[in-house]
């Protein structure tokens, strides 16, 4: 939990960070989301193999080496402002630094998730996501928040003013300040990562021809698509990780425009939120459990209802009021149906593979929405209209699911049943069937 909190930390962080450094280096505004696509591309294009790579190797050492990879591409995000200065477009070596990013952040996710299934029974999945994602938020809204902290005008006057005794780090910027900080959290996530103990869970040996791996992995996306349980998860899962990484970026633009803000103003906007998510999260993980994680579907609908309230927020209570809402809602509905995901992945797939196949799905939309929302800014469209249509569609969407999960009841009265059969059963029963 340590290890993912100071990686998602550095992240988010980063994320403002290089918002911050395309500015500075005069990139477009359509290059702001962008960092966003290509964080998310990394994802969709791994996924084949990152869930191999994940059941390969001990959870802990995946994730070193990972996180390995995301200094590589901070690093690079660094020194975007010497090739920038040398008379290449510098913000495109932002992008090609945080997609470097994303790369480790797919290859990261299946092992820090996947790490509950070999650790924990399924009765106690809830209850451990809880956990993994109460902290992920809260490492979002401080990550955030420190991103912001790092490029306000205080803050990152301070760190200029620091000089290393007989060293010339070349640090000119603010942003450039800041990344040097973050790469200090990147290297505290790996002393953790270096610290996880090895679980004992073994999988048969991992394909390593790309091409059976591809086909491998199509056969897992089918496989979780077509189980009734899965299906329904992971269609919430997918619609509201692609929402929410819109919502970074719209909540970003609302504060500047709406509300007047700076960029280090508007990331404490995206903080707010979280710690609804927080919220939500806590609950969650307390009340439910995987037999009644069906019954938070509502829950989504009003959060895309809650999305249309935005335009109506001018004052500081009624900006963060809502905003907190939001969040709230979508923790207190994303946790139950990312446990299920879970339960139903490893017992039809395996750790590794089924967070894959998740995070391919969940990636996969979010370059569609972003995408969407970077063609809907390229037409200058207000930002308030573009809220109230990304509202609709949330909301219209989980009623479709609410929907689609009213039919596969009807057609196996024992879906309840099917949740919870293995409950009794523990991870470690699972780790000698066949897994694809």
């Amino acid at each position: 939990m340590a290890a993912q909190f100071f990686s998602s930390l550095a992240d988010n962080a980063l994320f403002i960070a290089s918002i911050a450094l395309i500015q500075l280096l005069e990139g477009p505004a359509w290059m702001t989301p962008m960092v966003k696509w290509g964080f998310a591309v990394s994802y969709v294009v791994l996924a084949a193999f990152v869930g191999a790579f994940a059941d390969a190797l001990p959870k802990g050492r995946v994730m070193f080496i990972t996180n390995a990879i995301k200094i590589i591409g901070c690093t690079v995000i660094f020194f975007s402002g010497y090739v920038h200065a040398g008379g290449v477009g510098g913000f495109w070596i932002v992008f090609y630094g945080y997609m470097i990013v994303g790369v480790g952040a797919a290859m990261y996710s299946p092992a820090k998730y996947g790490i509950l299934t070999e650790l924990l029974p399924p009765e106690q999945l809830v209850k451990g996501n809880g956990w993994i994602e109460g902290l992920t938020v809260v490492s979002i809204i401080l990550g955030t928040v420190l991103g912001g902290a790092l490029i306000s005008p205080n803050i990152s006057t301070a760190l200029l003013s620091f000089d290393m005794p007989y060293i010339n780090a070349g640090v000119d910027s603010a942003p450039e300040a800041a990344i040097l900080v973050i790469a200090v959290f990147y290297a505290i996530a790996a002393i953790f990562n270096l610290n996880i103990v090895d679980t004992g869970a073994r999988y048969p040996k991992q394909e390593k021809n790309p091409i059976k791996l591809i086909g491998d992995f199509w056969h897992c996306v089918e496989t979780l698509w077509r189980d009734k349980l899965g299906q329904i998860s992971l269609a919430v899962t997918t619609l509201f990780w692609g929402a929410g990484a819109s919502l970074q970026l719209m909540v970003l633009e609302w504060g500047k425009q709406q509300l007047g803000l700076r960029l280090d103003q508007a990331s404490i906007l995206m903080g707010i939120t979280a710690v609804g998510t927080v919220v939500g999260a806590v609950i969650a993980g307390k009340y439910m459990t995987l037999k009644t994680a069906l019954k938070v579907l509502p829950f989504g609908v009003v959060m895309g209802l809650g999305v249309m309230l935005m335009p109506l927020a001018f004052s500081k209570p009624a900006v963060y009021s809502i905003l907190i809402f939001i969040g709230a809602l979508g923790g207190f509905f994303v946790v139950p149906m990312n446990a299920l995901l879970q339960h139903r992945g490893y017992i039809l797939l395996s750790a590794g593979h089924s967070i894959a196949v998740q995070n391919f799905n969940e990636q996969l939309n979010i370059l569609f929405m972003v995408a969407a929302y970077s063609v809907m800014l390229s037409f200058n469209w207000h930002i308030n209209t573009i809220i109230v249509i990304f509202g609709a569609v949330v909301a219209t969407l989980m009623i479709a699911i609410m929907y689609w999960n009213r039919v596969n009841h009807q057609r196996d009265a024992n879906l309840d049943n099917i949740i919870g059969m293995e409950k009794h059963e523990t991870s470690s029963q699972f780790l000698n069937r066949p897994h694809v």
